[in-house]
């Protein structure tokens, strides 16, 4: 099944950051040594509550359109083979709004496996 990315979240990806995600090498008791390998992924820092509105769309493959048409990605949520790349935190941003109220953001750091959409894929 295809499934596309939402069109409400394409504003998450305006300012994401090309990135290459070096895997180590793993040994499995299933299927042995594997070799270390490379994922282009997307890094994006975005709000704590934008990533909780993305939350459920983790470890799922999405088709994009857009500046990134022909792609897909996979947010990294809690994939043991990509640990250190899930979620982490993206600091702080203190702001006063126009009434005068101080308003706290906080941001996440997280990471998206990128690939072509006619690329096989193994999975990890």
């Amino acid at each position: 099944m295809k499934r596309m990315w939402p069109d409400q979240f394409n504003f998450i990806l305006d300012d994401a950051e090309e990135v290459t995600l070096d895997v180590p090498a793993v040994v499995s008791e299933e299927d042995g040594p594997q070799e270390a390998t490379s994922r282009r992924a997307l890094k994006v820092r975005m709000a704590q509550e934008d990533y909780e509105r993305i939350w459920p769309l983790a470890e799922a493959r999405y088709q994009l359109d857009g500046k990134f048409a022909g792609k897909a990605i996979t947010l990294i949520a809690n994939n043991p083979h990509y640990h250190k790349w899930h979620p982490a935190d993206g600091g702080t941003v203190d702001s006063t709004s126009d009434s005068g109220r101080q308003h706290t953001t906080k941001y996440v750091v997280v990471h998206f496996l990128l690939d072509d959409k006619r690329e096989t894929v193994a999975a990890v």
